[in-house]
């Protein structure tokens, strides 16, 4: 079986997503995600000017030799462009192998270590009843884990706490928009919010925080410590994980249990948090993470050490990502929890899947392959639309981690 041709997509059904999808002299093809939410063209330049050209003509069943080919042959390794790239390339080679298998993903993986994959989704509000609502809202709806976000009382709405909006993020031109942050009012703000949410809805219903590296390790220390009477799952992303020594401060202050790892490009950014167990779980996600050939490492070195998984699933990764991601899901022994933020119809048309939600769990289906296609035509009528993710400023101006 040879690579006969690579095509790169780029589309807007309300969010940017850089789709790759491999062609075959079997006919049998495979698709995978490449989207880098803010740069996007980035990832799908890199792609057609550097590495399609390099694959023509290749076996599309050695993925492993073809993944450090990309990874350890371009000498500059690592970063976010460059394992967008691997991973939409990695994703649908893998898909392609399944299918020449004729089974799901998962199988070809190991098969299935659990029968169903528990998920979570977001709740959110300006003011913390409104946040204890949509709370209650997410468990009619059938989940048993929910992420709560709150407004800050005298800042406007900054992430996590506007109407949930799946769409581009963007100003009026386009350009990024700016958010004000106070730590000081945040801190105390947090623990009211699940103080209120465990009154209302009862010890039974898992709850998630987001901190979105905005503290700093005393900070998240305290924060971390002040939340734990109502037991949450995990608090996440409390600092900016590039000085990974500030995980073990929090870590000797609080028993709240911590994930961070979205932001995450290879195994060696998740290598002194896992070793030295400073985390509970790690979110490293395929897009991101270089595709199932590198994130069933890091699952697995996760493993040895206690830690387990929780990946991203924000809806600014397509729904080919949460379908490789569900598989990996469904064959990972030291699964947690998979997000799950949904996707608009109007993306889902794009994207035509076999996985499914009940009652608060996911499947990725047995369809061969990962189970998520590309309708070339449906994606034809969503051009890109230039967008960026915010940008963060404390409210003296100074810049600050979004």
């Amino acid at each position: 079986m040879k690579i006969t041709d690579i095509k790169v997509f780029v589309t807007c059904p309300g969010r940017n997503f850089v789709t790759v999808k491999v062609y075959t002299d079997e006919g049998l093809t495979g698709v995978g995600d490449a989207t880098l939410n803010g740069r996007e063209l980035a990832a799908a330049a890199y792609l057609e000017e550097h590495v399609v050209p390099c694959l023509i003509g290749r076996d599309p069943r050695m993925s492993e030799d073809i993944w450090h080919y990309l990874y350890r042959g371009a000498y500059w390794r690592r970063g976010p462009v460059t394992m967008a790239a691997i991973a939409g390339i990695d994703t649908a080679l893998w898909d392609i192998k399944a299918k020449a298998a004729n089974m799901p993903l998962y199988q070809l993986l190991g098969g299935a270590s659990r029968t169903k994959v528990l998920c979570y989704t977001h709740a959110q509000g300006r003011e913390i009843g409104e946040a204890v609502d949509a709370v209650g809202e997410r468990m009619s709806q059938g989940y048993k884990a929910i992420r709560a976000q709150v407004g800050i009382p005298g800042l406007p709405d900054v992430y996590g706490t506007g109407d949930g909006t799946l769409t581009n993020t963007a100003d009026d031109a386009g350009l990024p928009k700016e958010e004000v942050w106070s730590t000081t009012k945040y801190l105390p703000r947090i623990p009211q919010l699940f103080e209120e949410i465990r009154a209302a809805h009862g010890d039974e219903i898992h709850l998630l925080h987001d901190a979105h590296h905005r503290l700093t390790p005393i900070e998240a220390a305290r924060l971390g410590k002040d939340l734990e009477p109502f037991r949450l799952f995990w608090l996440e992303d409390t600092v900016p994980a590039e000085n990974q020594d500030g995980f073990r401060l929090i870590r000797q202050h609080t028993t709240t249990p911590l994930a961070v790892g979205e932001v995450f490009n290879t195994i060696w950014d998740c290598k002194q948090l896992i070793e030295e167990q400073l985390i509970d779980y790690i979110r490293a996600t395929c897009v991101h993470a270089g595709g199932p050939t590198a994130l069933r490492r890091i699952m697995d070195f996760a493993g040895l050490h206690h830690v387990r998984t929780g990946c991203h699933g924000a809806a600014d990764m397509s729904p080919i990502c949460l379908g490789a991601n569900l598989h990996l899901d469904l064959w990972a022994p030291n699964f947690g929890i998979q997000e799950y933020s949904g996707y608009s119809e109007e993306m889902l048309s794009v994207f035509p899947h076999a996985w499914s939600f009940e009652d608060g769990y996911m499947h990725p289906g047995e369809a061969v392959g990962h189970g998520v296609d590309f309708d070339e035509e449906a994606a034809a009528k969503h051009p890109y639309k230039r967008a960026y993710l915010p940008v963060n400023r404390l409210e003296d101006g100074t810049l600050w981690h979004w």
